[in-house]
């Protein structure tokens, strides 16, 4: 099956979703942080309802509304990704079909998490969403969150179906990537930001980021650098940005981002427990490593 080289572009960012001082959703925030981030930050695409944008504590209703939100505000501009991912297959048609219906252009579906599937549970689970659904598909692979990994023999029957496009990578193994690019043509997104440069080389196609709240424009400079031939300033470009890519996640990502835009002035809000609001100290290291990054806030 022959799919498009780069579905969605070569940068999107996994967007958090801001909420009020009460923790109530910021529907309105939401649409202001989607524009700065494809106006400002040069994104191609959006992820909204990943796991940077709280998806486990927010409602069905309320991921609509943030689908609904964004559409609105960047759709004529940048297409809209909605992760919909769950542990249990019919729940994530329901929300496949949801994010449909509130005009996404594509959906991210991470492996199962916790109830550990074989790999052919993994293939029915992902072929019965890419069945019920009109929408392009990106496969999320991240075995350190879900405790299974999704194998390359597994990715080489998926590439067979005409809705699932891509694989957003965070597996941190170059090697299984390799073979994937090898025997498919699924397009391969890197899902952690310190990795892009080198999933590029092995034959990815752009990067899937939360860093890129802040990095968006240099990281997409990057790509194309790599992408033109200009590989010296690619590598010097990854180099600067790298207390970047690596320093937002001393604690989850989300925490920081969500800082991050806060001290911006940028709608964000708090986290929702489980999670806490980054720290004094959490803070302070966050302002250390932006600014090492040439990117002071």
């Amino acid at each position: 099956m022959t799919h498009d080289h780069r579905p969605f572009g070569r940068l999107l960012t996994a967007m958090v979703s801001p909420f009020r001082a009460d923790g109530s959703l910021d529907v309105e925030g939401a649409a202001r942080l989607a524009t700065y981030l494809v106006d400002e930050q040069a994104n191609d695409a959006l992820v909204i309802n990943g796991t940077t944008g709280e998806s486990p504590t927010t409602s069905d209703g309320e991921k609509e509304q943030l689908i609904r939100a964004v559409v609105e505000a960047v759709g004529d501009r940048a297409k809209v990704v909605a992760g919909v991912g769950t542990n249990d297959t019919r729940h994530t048609i329901e929300l496949a079909a949801s994010a449909e219906k509130a005009g996404a252009h594509g959906l991210l579906v991470v492996t199962p998490y916790y109830n550990k599937p074989p790999q052919a549970g993994l293939v029915k689970h992902f072929t019965a969403v890419a069945d019920e659904s009109g929408l392009p598909i990106l496969v999320y692979d991240i075995p350190h969150r879900t405790g299974t990994a999704i194998a390359t023999e597994t990715l080489a029957r998926l590439a067979e179906h005409p809705r699932i496009v891509g694989v957003k990578d965070a597996k941190g193994d170059l090697t299984a990537t390799s073979w994937v690019t090898k025997r498919t043509d699924l397009a391969i997104y890197s899902g952690d930001d310190a990795m892009t440069l080198p999933l590029l080389a092995v034959g990815g196609v752009g990067l899937v980021g939360t860093s890129t709240h802040l990095s968006g424009t240099r990281a997409k400079q990057m790509i194309d650098a790599y992408e033109s031939g200009a590989i010296d300033i690619a590598l010097d470009l990854h180099h600067q940005l790298l207390p970047i890519f690596t320093g937002v996640f001393r604690c989850p990502g989300t925490t920081l981002v969500k800082a991050a835009m806060n001290l911006r002035g940028l709608p964000a809000g708090p986290v929702r427990p489980p999670l806490i609001d980054a720290t004094d100290a959490e803070i302070a290291q966050l302002r250390e490593d932006s600014a090492a990054a040439g990117l002071p806030l």
